[in-house]
Protein backbone atom coordinates (compact mmCIF):
# COMPACT_ATOMS: atom_id res chain seq x y z
CA UNK A 1 0.00 0.00 0.00
CA UNK A 2 1.20 3.25 -0.60
CA UNK A 3 0.37 6.42 1.57
CA UNK A 4 1.45 9.42 -0.34
CA UNK A 5 3.54 11.85 1.54
CA UNK A 6 2.72 14.91 -0.82
CA UNK A 7 2.20 18.46 1.24
CA UNK A 8 -0.63 21.04 0.23
CA UNK A 9 1.50 24.07 -1.34
CA UNK A 10 -1.75 25.88 -0.71
CA UNK A 11 -0.61 27.84 2.40
CA UNK A 12 2.58 28.70 0.15
CA UNK A 13 2.35 32.68 -1.18
CA UNK A 14 4.62 33.36 -3.96
CA UNK A 15 5.21 37.04 -4.43
CA UNK A 16 2.74 38.80 -6.89
CA UNK A 17 4.83 40.82 -8.12
CA UNK A 18 6.11 39.02 -11.55
CA UNK A 19 8.99 40.78 -13.96
CA UNK A 20 8.10 39.76 -17.67
CA UNK A 21 10.92 38.70 -19.36
CA UNK A 22 10.96 39.03 -23.03
CA UNK A 23 13.23 36.75 -25.33
CA UNK A 24 14.83 36.33 -28.85
CA UNK A 25 15.08 33.06 -30.58
CA UNK A 26 18.87 31.38 -30.18
CA UNK A 27 18.28 29.37 -33.11
CA UNK A 28 16.38 32.39 -35.45
CA UNK A 29 17.75 36.03 -33.81
CA UNK A 30 14.58 36.91 -34.35
CA UNK A 31 13.03 39.13 -31.54
CA UNK A 32 9.80 37.73 -30.26
CA UNK A 33 8.07 37.26 -26.80
CA UNK A 34 5.81 35.05 -24.63
CA UNK A 35 2.42 35.77 -24.83
CA UNK A 36 0.04 35.18 -21.67
CA UNK A 37 3.09 34.29 -19.24
CA UNK A 38 3.56 37.52 -17.00
CA UNK A 39 1.11 37.96 -13.76
CA UNK A 40 -1.35 35.53 -11.96
CA UNK A 41 -4.32 34.12 -13.04
CA UNK A 42 -6.88 31.78 -11.64
CA UNK A 43 -7.58 28.15 -12.03
CA UNK A 44 -9.90 25.90 -9.61
CA UNK A 45 -10.11 29.09 -7.60
CA UNK A 46 -6.46 29.47 -6.77
CA UNK A 47 -4.03 31.87 -7.72
CA UNK A 48 -2.03 30.55 -10.69
CA UNK A 49 1.98 32.31 -10.43
CA UNK A 50 3.53 32.15 -14.40
CA UNK A 51 7.32 33.02 -15.33
CA UNK A 52 8.29 33.62 -18.68
CA UNK A 53 9.50 30.85 -20.06
CA UNK A 54 13.01 32.12 -20.98
CA UNK A 55 15.63 34.86 -21.41
CA UNK A 56 17.34 33.44 -24.16
CA UNK A 57 18.47 37.17 -25.41
CA UNK A 58 21.83 36.52 -25.76
CA UNK A 59 22.57 38.88 -23.52
CA UNK A 60 25.88 38.99 -21.95
CA UNK A 61 24.08 40.21 -18.49
CA UNK A 62 22.53 36.74 -18.78
CA UNK A 63 24.57 33.75 -16.20
CA UNK A 64 27.27 32.07 -17.61
CA UNK A 65 25.89 28.60 -17.39
CA UNK A 66 22.49 29.72 -19.26
CA UNK A 67 25.14 31.67 -21.89
CA UNK A 68 27.11 28.26 -22.53
CA UNK A 69 24.17 25.93 -22.62
CA UNK A 70 22.94 27.92 -25.67
CA UNK A 71 26.53 27.75 -27.25
CA UNK A 72 27.84 31.31 -26.75
CA UNK A 73 31.41 32.13 -25.94
CA UNK A 74 31.95 32.22 -22.35
CA UNK A 75 34.90 33.36 -20.61
CA UNK A 76 35.62 30.20 -18.19
CA UNK A 77 33.84 26.75 -17.73
CA UNK A 78 30.86 27.64 -15.74
CA UNK A 79 30.23 25.21 -12.70
CA UNK A 80 27.44 23.45 -10.98
CA UNK A 81 27.44 19.54 -9.49
CA UNK A 82 24.58 17.12 -9.74
CA UNK A 83 23.13 16.21 -6.17
CA UNK A 84 24.41 19.27 -4.89
CA UNK A 85 21.76 19.70 -2.56
CA UNK A 86 22.31 16.41 -0.85
CA UNK A 87 23.19 14.80 3.19
CA UNK A 88 26.77 15.57 2.39
CA UNK A 89 25.80 19.21 4.02
CA UNK A 90 25.19 19.52 7.64
CA UNK A 91 22.44 21.90 7.18
CA UNK A 92 20.57 19.46 4.45
CA UNK A 93 21.16 16.35 7.02
CA UNK A 94 19.22 18.29 9.90
CA UNK A 95 16.05 18.50 7.13
CA UNK A 96 16.60 15.11 6.00
CA UNK A 97 16.62 13.41 9.51
CA UNK A 98 13.80 14.92 10.42
CA UNK A 99 11.64 14.86 7.55
CA UNK A 100 10.99 12.09 4.91
CA UNK A 101 11.66 12.29 1.10
CA UNK A 102 8.52 13.53 -0.60
CA UNK A 103 7.22 15.77 2.50
CA UNK A 104 10.49 17.73 1.72
CA UNK A 105 10.17 17.88 -1.94
CA UNK A 106 7.00 18.39 -2.38
CA UNK A 107 7.16 21.34 0.42
CA UNK A 108 7.53 24.43 -1.19
CA UNK A 109 9.56 25.67 2.06
CA UNK A 110 10.98 22.98 2.37
CA UNK A 111 12.41 22.54 -1.17
CA UNK A 112 13.23 25.92 -2.13
CA UNK A 113 15.34 26.24 1.45
CA UNK A 114 16.76 22.64 0.33
CA UNK A 115 17.45 23.80 -3.74
CA UNK A 116 19.40 27.11 -1.83
CA UNK A 117 21.57 25.75 0.88
CA UNK A 118 24.71 25.21 -2.02
CA UNK A 119 24.02 28.15 -3.64
CA UNK A 120 24.42 30.10 -0.74
CA UNK A 121 27.66 28.29 0.86
CA UNK A 122 29.45 27.39 -2.78
CA UNK A 123 27.59 29.97 -5.66
CA UNK A 124 27.55 27.59 -8.05
CA UNK A 125 26.37 28.72 -11.65
CA UNK A 126 23.31 26.61 -11.81
CA UNK A 127 20.82 26.29 -9.27
CA UNK A 128 18.68 22.64 -9.22
CA UNK A 129 15.42 22.64 -7.96
CA UNK A 130 15.34 19.84 -4.71
CA UNK A 131 13.30 17.25 -6.17
CA UNK A 132 13.73 13.75 -7.60
CA UNK A 133 13.10 12.12 -11.30
CA UNK A 134 10.48 9.81 -9.53
CA UNK A 135 7.90 12.65 -8.88
CA UNK A 136 6.04 13.09 -11.69
CA UNK A 137 4.71 9.53 -11.70
CA UNK A 138 2.14 9.76 -8.88
CA UNK A 139 0.57 12.06 -11.29
CA UNK A 140 0.28 9.40 -13.60
CA UNK A 141 -1.36 7.17 -11.43
CA UNK A 142 2.01 5.39 -10.13
CA UNK A 143 2.51 5.94 -6.27
CA UNK A 144 5.94 5.57 -5.29
CA UNK A 145 7.92 6.19 -1.59
CA UNK A 146 11.38 6.38 -0.89
CA UNK A 147 12.23 4.51 2.67
CA UNK A 148 14.97 5.42 4.73
CA UNK A 149 18.13 2.59 4.48
CA UNK A 150 16.23 1.04 1.13
CA UNK A 151 15.46 3.48 -1.46
CA UNK A 152 12.37 3.71 -3.27
CA UNK A 153 9.88 1.85 -3.52
CA UNK A 154 7.59 2.02 -6.58
CA UNK A 155 3.57 0.77 -7.59
CA UNK A 156 5.08 -1.70 -10.18
CA UNK A 157 3.69 -1.13 -13.67
CA UNK A 158 4.21 -4.74 -15.61
CA UNK A 159 1.21 -5.46 -18.06
CA UNK A 160 -0.34 -4.06 -21.27
CA UNK A 161 -3.74 -3.25 -18.88
CA UNK A 162 -1.72 -1.61 -16.24
CA UNK A 163 -0.03 0.78 -19.00
CA UNK A 164 -3.70 1.66 -20.42
CA UNK A 165 -4.89 2.25 -16.90
CA UNK A 166 -2.07 5.41 -16.58
CA UNK A 167 -3.00 8.77 -16.52
CA UNK A 168 -1.96 11.65 -18.77
CA UNK A 169 -0.55 14.87 -17.33
CA UNK A 170 -2.59 17.12 -18.86
CA UNK A 171 -2.76 19.53 -15.93
CA UNK A 172 0.68 19.72 -13.80
CA UNK A 173 -0.66 22.44 -11.79
CA UNK A 174 -3.24 20.48 -10.39
CA UNK A 175 -1.55 17.27 -10.19
CA UNK A 176 2.10 17.98 -9.29
CA UNK A 177 0.96 21.65 -7.48
CA UNK A 178 4.27 21.88 -5.39
CA UNK A 179 6.43 22.41 -8.84
CA UNK A 180 5.44 26.14 -9.87
CA UNK A 181 5.81 28.04 -6.38
CA UNK A 182 9.46 25.80 -6.08
CA UNK A 183 10.91 26.99 -9.27
CA UNK A 184 9.29 30.46 -9.75
CA UNK A 185 10.67 31.46 -6.12
CA UNK A 186 13.77 30.07 -6.74
CA UNK A 187 13.93 31.68 -9.74
CA UNK A 188 13.64 34.81 -8.37
CA UNK A 189 15.60 34.60 -5.62
CA UNK A 190 19.32 34.38 -7.96
CA UNK A 191 17.40 35.99 -11.26
CA UNK A 192 20.70 36.82 -12.91
CA UNK A 193 22.88 35.48 -10.59
CA UNK A 194 22.97 31.95 -11.51
CA UNK A 195 20.71 29.92 -13.70
CA UNK A 196 17.94 28.26 -12.47
CA UNK A 197 17.74 24.32 -13.09
CA UNK A 198 15.08 22.18 -13.60
CA UNK A 199 15.18 18.07 -14.39
CA UNK A 200 13.63 15.25 -15.03
CA UNK A 201 14.31 11.60 -15.45
CA UNK A 202 14.41 9.74 -18.75
CA UNK A 203 11.72 7.62 -20.17
CA UNK A 204 13.88 4.55 -19.77
CA UNK A 205 14.83 5.30 -16.45
CA UNK A 206 11.40 5.88 -14.99
CA UNK A 207 10.09 2.31 -16.62
CA UNK A 208 12.34 0.54 -15.19
CA UNK A 209 12.49 1.91 -11.61
CA UNK A 210 8.16 0.99 -12.30
CA UNK A 211 8.58 -2.20 -13.74
CA UNK A 212 11.16 -3.54 -11.28
CA UNK A 213 8.84 -1.95 -8.29
CA UNK A 214 12.32 -0.18 -6.76
CA UNK A 215 16.42 0.22 -7.28
CA UNK A 216 17.43 -3.11 -8.71
CA UNK A 217 21.02 -3.78 -10.10
CA UNK A 218 20.09 -6.41 -12.68
CA UNK A 219 17.01 -5.64 -13.65
CA UNK A 220 15.91 -8.75 -14.31
CA UNK A 221 12.15 -8.02 -14.55
CA UNK A 222 12.44 -5.33 -17.21
CA UNK A 223 15.15 -7.26 -19.08
CA UNK A 224 12.56 -10.20 -19.14
CA UNK A 225 9.41 -7.46 -20.57
CA UNK A 226 12.69 -6.25 -22.80
CA UNK A 227 13.17 -9.63 -24.13
CA UNK A 228 9.49 -11.39 -24.28
CA UNK A 229 7.20 -8.39 -24.31
CA UNK A 230 8.63 -5.53 -25.97
CA UNK A 231 5.87 -4.30 -27.12
CA UNK A 232 4.47 -3.29 -23.45
CA UNK A 233 7.85 -1.72 -22.69
CA UNK A 234 7.49 0.43 -25.78
CA UNK A 235 3.85 1.29 -24.99
CA UNK A 236 5.26 2.27 -21.36
CA UNK A 237 8.37 4.46 -22.79
CA UNK A 238 6.13 5.78 -25.17
CA UNK A 239 3.28 7.12 -22.48
CA UNK A 240 5.89 8.45 -20.46
CA UNK A 241 7.79 10.46 -23.07
CA UNK A 242 4.66 12.46 -23.59
CA UNK A 243 4.13 12.95 -20.41
CA UNK A 244 7.48 13.56 -19.33
CA UNK A 245 7.62 16.24 -22.63
CA UNK A 246 4.57 18.14 -20.74
CA UNK A 247 6.18 18.30 -17.38
CA UNK A 248 9.44 19.24 -18.89
CA UNK A 249 7.34 22.72 -20.48
CA UNK A 250 5.85 22.95 -17.21
CA UNK A 251 8.91 23.19 -15.48
CA UNK A 252 10.08 26.07 -17.69
CA UNK A 253 6.69 27.89 -17.78
CA UNK A 254 7.35 28.04 -13.97
CA UNK A 255 10.77 29.49 -14.37
CA UNK A 256 13.39 26.88 -15.44
CA UNK A 257 15.83 28.53 -17.69
CA UNK A 258 17.78 25.06 -18.56
CA UNK A 259 16.14 21.89 -18.05
CA UNK A 260 18.44 17.89 -17.61
CA UNK A 261 17.36 14.62 -18.60
CA UNK A 262 18.64 12.05 -16.71
CA UNK A 263 19.24 8.51 -17.83
CA UNK A 264 20.35 7.03 -14.47
CA UNK A 265 19.90 3.90 -15.33
CA UNK A 266 21.40 3.68 -19.17
CA UNK A 267 23.88 1.95 -17.66
CA UNK A 268 22.24 -1.12 -18.02
CA UNK A 269 21.53 -0.97 -21.67
CA UNK A 270 24.28 -1.96 -24.37
CA UNK A 271 24.68 0.24 -27.22
CA UNK A 272 21.84 -1.65 -29.32
CA UNK A 273 19.28 -1.33 -26.54
CA UNK A 274 19.86 2.20 -25.67
CA UNK A 275 19.51 3.08 -29.50
CA UNK A 276 16.16 1.11 -29.29
CA UNK A 277 14.53 1.74 -26.01
CA UNK A 278 16.27 4.68 -24.58
CA UNK A 279 17.24 7.24 -27.80
CA UNK A 280 13.91 7.34 -29.48
CA UNK A 281 12.18 8.20 -26.09
CA UNK A 282 14.73 11.04 -25.07
CA UNK A 283 14.32 12.89 -29.01
CA UNK A 284 10.47 12.74 -28.16
CA UNK A 285 10.36 14.23 -25.47
CA UNK A 286 12.88 17.20 -26.34
CA UNK A 287 10.45 17.07 -30.01
CA UNK A 288 7.95 17.97 -27.55
CA UNK A 289 9.45 20.68 -25.72
CA UNK A 290 11.05 22.33 -28.80
CA UNK A 291 7.49 22.55 -30.29
CA UNK A 292 6.67 24.89 -27.55
CA UNK A 293 10.15 26.43 -25.87
CA UNK A 294 12.78 25.73 -28.75
CA UNK A 295 14.78 28.58 -27.06
CA UNK A 296 15.26 26.65 -23.85
CA UNK A 297 18.66 24.35 -23.56
CA UNK A 298 18.33 21.13 -22.76
CA UNK A 299 20.85 18.63 -21.53
CA UNK A 300 20.90 15.06 -21.72
CA UNK A 301 23.13 12.76 -19.26
CA UNK A 302 23.55 9.05 -19.23
CA UNK A 303 24.89 7.29 -16.50
CA UNK A 304 26.63 4.38 -18.21
CA UNK A 305 27.21 6.78 -21.45
CA UNK A 306 31.22 5.51 -21.79
CA UNK A 307 30.50 2.83 -23.74
CA UNK A 308 27.66 4.17 -25.97
CA UNK A 309 29.45 7.56 -26.99
CA UNK A 310 28.52 7.49 -30.49
CA UNK A 311 25.05 6.33 -29.82
CA UNK A 312 24.72 9.31 -27.83
CA UNK A 313 26.55 12.04 -30.33
CA UNK A 314 22.98 11.12 -32.35
CA UNK A 315 21.27 13.21 -29.12
CA UNK A 316 19.68 16.62 -30.24
CA UNK A 317 20.28 18.21 -26.44
CA UNK A 318 22.17 20.92 -26.55
CA UNK A 319 24.40 19.63 -24.03
CA UNK A 320 25.80 15.93 -23.82
CA UNK A 321 26.56 15.26 -19.98
CA UNK A 322 29.27 12.82 -19.45
CA UNK A 323 29.77 10.17 -16.46
CA UNK A 324 33.32 10.18 -14.67
CA UNK A 325 34.26 6.64 -16.47
CA UNK A 326 34.20 8.39 -19.76
CA UNK A 327 37.36 10.33 -20.85
CA UNK A 328 36.89 13.60 -21.68
CA UNK A 329 39.31 13.81 -24.37
CA UNK A 330 37.75 10.69 -26.03
CA UNK A 331 34.60 12.50 -25.90
CA UNK A 332 36.02 15.87 -27.29
CA UNK A 333 37.26 13.69 -30.48
CA UNK A 334 34.15 12.31 -31.03
CA UNK A 335 31.79 15.58 -30.44
CA UNK A 336 34.21 18.26 -31.51
CA UNK A 337 31.61 20.96 -31.90
CA UNK A 338 29.35 19.93 -29.24
CA UNK A 339 28.81 20.97 -25.63
CA UNK A 340 29.61 18.85 -23.32
CA UNK A 341 29.20 18.70 -19.38
CA UNK A 342 31.26 17.04 -16.90
CA UNK A 343 32.93 14.81 -15.58
CA UNK A 344 35.33 14.93 -12.89
CA UNK A 345 35.04 11.88 -11.03
CA UNK A 346 33.52 13.37 -7.82
CA UNK A 347 35.26 10.50 -5.64
CA UNK A 348 38.48 13.66 -6.21
CA UNK A 349 36.07 15.89 -3.66
CA UNK A 350 37.90 13.81 -1.06
CA UNK A 351 41.05 14.51 -1.89
CA UNK A 352 42.83 17.23 -1.19
CA UNK A 353 42.51 21.17 -2.61
CA UNK A 354 45.23 20.65 -4.35
CA UNK A 355 44.26 17.74 -5.92
CA UNK A 356 40.76 19.39 -6.65
CA UNK A 357 42.80 22.38 -8.57
CA UNK A 358 44.48 19.48 -10.80
CA UNK A 359 41.93 17.97 -11.79
CA UNK A 360 39.43 20.79 -12.81
CA UNK A 361 42.44 21.54 -14.93
CA UNK A 362 43.04 18.98 -16.37
CA UNK A 363 39.06 18.15 -16.99
CA UNK A 364 38.88 21.66 -18.16
CA UNK A 365 41.72 21.37 -21.02
CA UNK A 366 40.35 17.72 -21.94
CA UNK A 367 37.51 19.59 -23.03
CA UNK A 368 39.09 21.93 -25.43
CA UNK A 369 39.34 25.35 -23.22
CA UNK A 370 35.70 26.02 -24.59
CA UNK A 371 32.02 24.61 -25.37
CA UNK A 372 32.54 23.00 -21.40
CA UNK A 373 30.35 22.86 -18.55
CA UNK A 374 31.91 21.63 -15.19
CA UNK A 375 30.56 19.35 -12.84
CA UNK A 376 31.23 15.89 -11.17
CA UNK A 377 30.27 12.48 -13.33
CA UNK A 378 28.22 11.89 -10.92
CA UNK A 379 26.16 13.05 -7.74
CA UNK A 380 27.85 14.35 -4.88
CA UNK A 381 28.45 11.12 -2.42
CA UNK A 382 27.11 11.35 1.00
CA UNK A 383 29.95 12.41 3.46
CA UNK A 384 32.16 14.81 1.06
CA UNK A 385 33.79 17.78 2.81
CA UNK A 386 31.64 21.16 2.44
CA UNK A 387 34.36 22.77 1.78
CA UNK A 388 36.07 20.48 -0.89
CA UNK A 389 33.07 21.41 -2.89
CA UNK A 390 33.61 24.88 -2.50
CA UNK A 391 36.96 24.56 -3.72
CA UNK A 392 35.99 22.72 -6.75
CA UNK A 393 33.91 25.32 -7.56
CA UNK A 394 36.39 28.23 -6.69
CA UNK A 395 38.52 26.33 -9.17
CA UNK A 396 35.93 26.33 -12.23
CA UNK A 397 35.77 30.18 -11.08
CA UNK A 398 39.58 30.47 -11.71
CA UNK A 399 40.06 28.54 -14.94
CA UNK A 400 39.78 31.83 -17.44
CA UNK A 401 39.93 30.38 -21.10
CA UNK A 402 42.40 32.82 -22.35
CA UNK A 403 45.25 32.41 -19.25
CA UNK A 404 44.41 28.79 -18.25
CA UNK A 405 47.77 26.47 -18.02
CA UNK A 406 46.74 22.81 -17.11
CA UNK A 407 49.19 21.73 -14.79
CA UNK A 408 50.61 18.00 -16.24
CA UNK A 409 49.24 14.51 -15.07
Amino acid sequence: MFISQRASSSSFLVGTTQTRLDSSSRRSGTKKSINNRGGKGERGGRAVFRLDASANDGSKDDPILLRAARGEDVERPPVWLMRQAGRYMAEFRAYSEKYPFRHRSETPEIAIELSMQPWRAFKPDGVIMFSDILTPLPALGVEFDVVRGKGPVVEPVRSMEEVKKLKTLDDPDSSLPFIRPILSTLRKEIEGQSTMLGFIGAPWTLAAYAIEGKSDRHLVVTKQMMTKNPEILHAFLAHLAEALGVYVCHQIDCGAQVVQLFDSWAHHLSPQQFAEFSHPYNERVMEIVRAKYPDTPLIFHANGGHGKLHEIKRSTADVIGLDWETDMAEARSIMPDRILQGNMDPMYLFASEERIRKEVANNVRDAGNSKHILNVGHGVVQGTPEGNVGAFCDAARASVYADMKAPAR
